[in-house]
Formats: C-alpha cells, sequence, structure tokens
C-alpha cells in the first residue's frame, strides 16, 4: 500500500500535463485561427496597381479630318499626289495630372463627281443641303471641301466657312507650298469646330486650380420649369425720367431666393434642374426693366445664374391696358421668349462662341439652337471630364481603402471598381481611335460604377471598429481560459527543463 500511494500520485501528475497540453493544442490549433477567421475583415481584392496607373493616363484625343480637294483647288502637281493622310498633333496645357494631347488625322482625298457639282452651286447654303443627302458624318468627325482659290461659292473677302454641321469649306491657293498652307488653314477650321484649350479647360474646371478657370464658367446641369403668378421678392425703384420701373444688378439674387421656394427646391437631388422663369409684371409695376452694373438697360430684359437657371422680365405694351378692361389677356411672344432663354441655356452648358480663324463665315445654328458639331464639343468635354471625374474617384477610393484596414471591401464593390477601371481604358482607346460615340458611352460607365463602388453604405459599416476595440472585447473572454494554461504550460516547461538538467546516478 505504501507504494500504491506515490505511484498514483505520479499517475495524476502526468494526467494533469496530458490535459493541460491537450487544452492548449485546441486553444491554439483550433480556437485561435477560428477566432481570427470568424473576426477578420472580407476583402475583396482590388486591381490597385491599374488604378495607381490611371494617375498617369494620357488622353489621345483623335479628330478625323476627310479634307476633299476640287480640280482646281490645288496645282495638278500637287492632285496627283492624293490621296494620303497627314497627322497633326499637339498637347493641350493644362494644369492638370493628366497629360491630354490633340491629334488631327487628315485624310487628302479627291472630290467625287457630286461633290464637284454641289461645290460648283451658286451658294454654300444649297451646297450644304446637296453634299448632307448621300450619307451622315460620324460623331466627332469633320469633312473640309477645298474649293478654287477665285470660286464665288464663298464671298471673295472670305477664306473659310464654317456650317452648322460636321463640313466647312476653305478656299484653295495656286501655290508650290500649296499643302502646307492649306494644312494650317485646315488645322485652325478643325481646332475651331473640336477641341480648343477653353473646351477642355471647361470641361476640368472641378478639377483645375481657381486660378486657371473660375467658378462662374463651370458647366451646370439642365432641365426647365414654367411658373405662374409669381411675385417678386424684391420692390423694384420708379424712374421718374422715363416713367418706368428698374431692377439693379445688386437685387437681382434677391428675386430669385423666393421664387426658389415656390419651385421645390432641388439641391437633395441626384438630378438638379435648370429654372427658366418668364415673369409678366403686374399693372402697378409695369413696364420693368432690368439694369446691369452701368445703370443702362439690359438689351435681352433678362438675366441669369450659373447652375440655376435664367428668368426674363416681359413687358406688355402699355396700349393694352389702356384699352381694355381688366383684366386683359396678353399674348406672349414666345418665339422672342425662347431666343432669350435658348441664348441662356447655351451660357449655362458652356457653348461659347468659337474662337474662329480671320476671314471665317460662320453659320449660326438653326431651329434646335445647336450646332452640330457644337454637339460634338459638348461629347468631347463631357468624355474628359467623365475620365478626370473616374479616376479622381477611384485614386481616393484607392487611397481610403489601403490607409483604412477593417474596411468590408464586397464582392460587388469590387465588380463595380473593376468595370470602372476598364471602362476607363476602353474609353481612353476609344478616344484615340477617333471614336466619339463609343468613348463617350464608356466614360458613363466609368464614372457611373466608380461613384457606385465609393459611395456604396458597405464601406462604412466598420469604418469606427478599430482593431484594439476588437481585442478590448474578446480579451475578457478569453483571458480566464487562458491564464491557467498558459501557467499549467510554463509550470510543465520548468519541469522538464528540470529533469533534464538532473545528473544520471552510476553504479
Amino acid at each position: 500500500m505504501a507504494v500504491a500511494g506515490p505511484a498514483a500520485t505520479d499517475l495524476e501528475v502526468v494526467r494533469g500535463k496530458r490535459a493541460a497540453l491537450f487544452f492548449a493544442a485546441v486553444a491554439i490549433v483550433l480556437g485561435l485561427p477560428l477566432w481570427w477567421k470568424t473576426t477578420e475583415t472580407y476583402r475583396a481584392s482590388l486591381p490597385y496597381s491599374q488604378i495607381s496607373g490611371l494617375n498617369a493616363l494620357q488622353l489621345r484625343l483623335m479628330v478625323p479630318v476627310t479634307v476633299v480637294f476640287t480640280r482646281e483647288s490645288v496645282p495638278l502637281d500637287d492632285q496627283e499626289k492624293l490621296p494620303f493622310t497627314v497627322v497633326h498633333e499637339r498637347e493641350i496645357p493644362l494644369k492638370y495630372k493628366m497629360k491630354i494631347k490633340c491629334r488631327f488625322q487628315k485624310a487628302y482625298r479627291r472630290a467625287l463627281d457630286h461633290e464637284e457639282e454641289a461645290l460648283s452651286l451658286g451658294s454654300v447654303q444649297e451646297a450644304e443641303a446637296m453634299l448632307d443627302e448621300p450619307q451622315e458624318q460620324a460623331e466627332g468627325s469633320l469633312t473640309v471641301y477645298m474649293i478654287s482659290e477665285h470660286s464665288s461659292l464663298l464671298p471673295q473677302d472670305m477664306m473659310s466657312y464654317i456650317g452648322p454641321k460636321r463640313t466647312a469649306v476653305v478656299r484653295g491657293i495656286m501655290h508650290r507650298e500649296a499643302f502646307n498652307i492649306i494644312g494650317r488653314r485646315i488645322v485652325q477650321v478643325a481646332q475651331a469646330m473640336s477641341l480648343t484649350e477653353d473646351v477642355l479647360a471647361a470641361a476640368l474646371a472641378d478639377h483645375l486650380p481657381e486660378d486657371k478657370w473660375s467658378a462662374e464658367k463651370r458647366r451646370p446641369l439642365k432641365s426647365s420649369l414654367i411658373l405662374y403668378y409669381a411675385m417678386l421678392g424684391v420692390n423694384p425703384r420708379f424712374d421718374s425720367a422715363s416713367s418706368s420701373y428698374y431692377l439693379d444688378m445688386h437685387n437681382l439674387p434677391h428675386v430669385i431666393n423666393p421664387v426658389e421656394s415656390r419651385l421645390g427646391s432641388s439641391a437633395a437631388s441626384l438630378y438638379p434642374v435648370l429654372n427658366f422663369l418668364l415673369y409678366v409684371p403686374e399693372l402697378a409695376h409695369s413696364p420693368l426693366y432690368i439694369q446691369d452694373k452701368d445703370g443702362a438697360p439690359v438689351a435681352t430684359n433678362a438675366f441669369h445664374s450659373p447652375r440655376w437657371g435664367g428668368i426674363m422680365v416681359y413687358n406688355v405694351d402699355s396700349k393694352t391696358y389702356n384699352a381694355s378692361v381688366l383684366p386683359v389677356r396678353v399674348e406672349v411672344d414666345m418665339v422672342r421668349v425662347m431666343e432669350v432663354f435658348l441664348a441662356q441655356l447655351r451660357l449655362l452648358f458652356g457653348i461659347a462662341q468659337p474662337q474662329v480663324p480671320p476671314k471665317c463665315l460662320l453659320s449660326g445654328p438653326k431651329s434646335e439652337g445647336l450646332m452640330t458639331w457644337e454637339l460634338d464639343r459638348l461629347l468631347w468635354a463631357r468624355s474628359v471630364e467623365n475620365l478626370a471625374t473616374a479616376t479622381t474617384t477611384l485614386t481616393s477610393l484607392a487611397q481610403l481603402l489601403g490607409k483604412i484596414s477593417n474596411i468590408v471591401i464586397k464582392d460587388d464593390v469590387a465588380s463595380e471598381v473593376y468595370r470602372a477601371v476598364a471602362a476607363v481604358q476602353k474609353s481612353a482607346e476609344e478616344l484615340a481611335s477617333g471614336h466619339l460615340a463609343s468613348a463617350f458611352v464608356a466614360s458613363q460607365e466609368a464614372v457611373t460604377s466608380s461613384e457606385r463602388a465609393f459611395f456604396d453604405p458597405s464601406l462604412l459599416h466598420l469604418l469606427y471598429f478599430p482593431d484594439d476595440q476588437k481585442f478590448a472585447i474578446y480579451i475578457p473572454l478569453f483571458l480566464p481560459m487562458a491564464v491557467p494554461i498558459l501557467l499549467s504550460l510554463v509550470k510543465i516547461f520548468l519541469e522538464t527543463h528540470k529533469s533534464w538538467k538532473k545528473p544520471e546516478k552510476t553504479d
């Protein structure tokens, strides 16, 4: 019995050691990885290298220009060299990280029979009507017709003509350096109809420094609305000299605020609108005129506010009031009104008067109020703006996710990022190929996908739950269990180390 006691004690000690080792092994091998896996933040992979490469993206905006030569536009020796292609490329100097180059690809060819017949007509309008019939040009492309130096198609004091469509007419020259001289004229006309520094600066106004482009010239959004029976928020002043009322420039903002409350605010909308209001003053304040900063009446009797819209004051003829019994039915000349609103809309869209070369005849817009090549310029500008916005959004998102490691990145967010990067690259390729329509569609997809990813609500799920709070929550749960296991392991280690140092007895 005396021997059984120590043996039983040794057996209990061995069992205790085995139990401590087993618990430690389960906690380390199973418990710790399971806890780490269940508490980690899921982060789908993102194309960080491709996003960083977007900062060095270089846009090449290719404008296809077809130059058609009539029989007597250049010397015969030069006509024998046709057809051939000339490329003129220049960099747009903007203070922006994205480098932009404009490339005019001029394809020279001889005029076809129907083109010769059209360009031999008496007026350029008849020639345009005949030339527009066979085919429609692609978005962003231009066609320049070279006519004889002494042709009567243009006035004799005019060297070129820019039409409402994607066509222009330029006088040729009989000179041994005809192609060089004509090439410079063509580039001047093509720049006026497509891409200039001002057009791109307006598109990148939100991304350029303030000294490059003022905030008042930034392009607004769109739509219109009409409001009836509205009152002005200010009292017009009476001018005894002219027996009329007037609003000076400093009171115009006070006119907008009361009217906007009745229109319904669109500040919180994803699609803000432009408001075009026609105000017919009451009899007590008629006639009513708007004065500029110098005190002179505004010719259109209207004003516009960037990113808001425009207001026109329409005065009714005083004879209508005097010869009739009130109330009087007023017939508004909507042609005159819409001419003013259309001019305001062009200003709000940023469609400025093009910088035409000297001795160039510019055709006015048709009933649509917008020339076809002006629409192309808007597509160029919006495509570049969309690419700049998408690139900035993706770069900001990558920097945010790189700095805060515990933000959840879901698969749908990652797919939107991949889609945005692919759309940016596709749009840049289409712009370099001269396919403006497909480039614009791809740029729209890029900016839409990038903003969906950036403003996804799941990105803010764990933004204010850092790792130290995670440990602060779980340590009180694991510490009571971990302390006995750690103490047992330390005790086992010390006893094992002591037994190894104990010398063996020899007879």
